[in-house]
């Protein structure tokens, strides 16, 4: 996908920090590993309560090894403040209730990720707030599902299952024109790959847990966006529901995010030569990636990202019995939800999961960041050995 001049700015952003004096000079941010913070007179205690989300006082609030990271992902992102969560659910959670009160409509796309989607069709419709599920390739259905009472219009581009793409500039325009707060899920492609607040969306949430993190042991999300947006977040949703990033967690990530861009270009470079293969199988009907010229958004894909990540879905002619069969003899990809990190994984029909005409099964794949070759042969060599079961 298309290059952009800000390739080895990212490398540096996120490698590189000013030697901080109050750390002695650590290379690495201290945890502060603390609930509370003390203070020398009451004065200070005081004045640090009126300014939560600056000073410390309380660990739930604002705690420094969470800040760093906070400022770090902003940095990356081009945000104006950024806000870590204890999960992605927490964070798109989180700013989805920041622009909704009972009476609001949402639109929601309708490959979101899956409880995104409970949460605003089942979940807040305790609430008295409505939702409508559109397919977000064409502007003109999300025009149309628009109604005066519409607050908040959901994005996820791509989608984790099909690999649907919207446009966001025009989506962040249609919206603008109607006072719709626009979000979008990022996390296929991370800031590495495509940044949505360049094209007007008005915020970014991200599953840490995903490429961010990398290492498959952290749980984490953040929110991005203007200071005026994330900070009522911070001050609401954040602080009264509790959903905070822990000091050991944001210290785990921005150990793993230092290696952000390096990660994100094997994903891709890896992802790209398995999906080629894949292409010419006689078992499948047709290869999900945006970043191949088959993708029939691919051209979008240029437009709006530079780049690709490791995760992409194909869909089989085969059963899904055969399929899950073909899966659980893999040698080098195992069976397990989420993605991102650097094992490479394998999905069956995951929930929610949908063929076009004439396939009769849905399989995802993460690469990780084993050798794409090795790959290659795990998957031919395994489908020689179910090729002939009749399942």
């Amino acid at each position: 996908m298309t290059e952009k001049n800000d390739r080895e700015w990212q490398y540096t952003s996120a490698a590189h920090d000013a030697v901080d004096e109050r750390h002695h000079g650590s290379i690495n941010m201290p945890i502060y590993q603390t609930s509370l913070f003390a203070f020398e007179t009451y004065d200070k205690f005081t004045a640090a309560g009126q300014n939560q989300q600056n000073l410390h006082v309380y660990s739930r609030g604002n705690n420094p090894t969470v800040r760093y990271l906070e400022d770090k992902l902003a940095e990356l992102e081009q945000a104006e403040m950024a806000k870590c969560f204890a999960s992605g659910m927490a964070a798109i959670s989180a700013a989805i209730l920041s622009t909704v009160r009972t009476g609001d409509h949402i639109v929601c796309m309708d490959q979101a990720y899956g409880p995104t989607r409970m949460l605003v069709t089942q979940y807040l419709q305790r609430f008295g707030i409505e939702s409508t599920l559109v397919d977000g390739r064409s502007i003109d259905n999300i025009r149309s599902a628009i109604r005066p009472e519409t607050k908040l219009l959901y994005l996820e581009s791509p989608t984790s299952g099909m690999f649907q793409l919207q446009d966001l500039k025009a989506c962040a325009e249609l919206a603008s024109s109607r006072g719709i707060v626009t979000i979008i899920d990022n996390s296929w492609a991370t800031p590495v790959f495509q940044r949505p607040l360049e094209l007007g969306i008005d915020l970014v949430v991200h599953s840490c847990t995903k490429y961010i993190s990398g290492q498959s042991d952290s749980v984490a999300g953040v929110v991005l966006g203007s200071e005026r947006l994330v900070s009522r977040i911070a001050e609401d949703e954040y602080m009264l529901f509790g959903g905070i990033m822990t000091a050991a967690t944001a210290a785990q990530i921005t150990r793993c995010l230092r290696t952000l861009p390096l990660r994100m270009e094997r994903h891709e470079r890896s992802a790209l030569k398995v999906a080629n293969h894949m292409l010419g199988q006689p078992y499948v009907a047709g290869v999900n990636h945006p970043a191949l010229s088959s993708h029939p958004q691919h051209e979008l894909g240029l437009r709006q990202m530079n780049g690709s990540s490791g995760l992409f879905s194909f869909e089989s002619t085969e059963s899904t019995e055969k399929m899950r069969e073909w899966a659980s003899r893999l040698k080098y990809f195992k069976i397990g939800v989420s993605w991102g990190g650097f094992e490479s994984l394998v999905t069956v029909n995951p929930a929610g999961a949908s063929c076009r005409a004439g396939a009769r099964s849905l399989i995802r794949l993460h690469i990780g960041l084993e050798s794409a070759d090795d790959l290659i042969d795990d998957l031919d060599q395994t489908w020689a050995a179910v090729q002939d079961l009749n399942l």
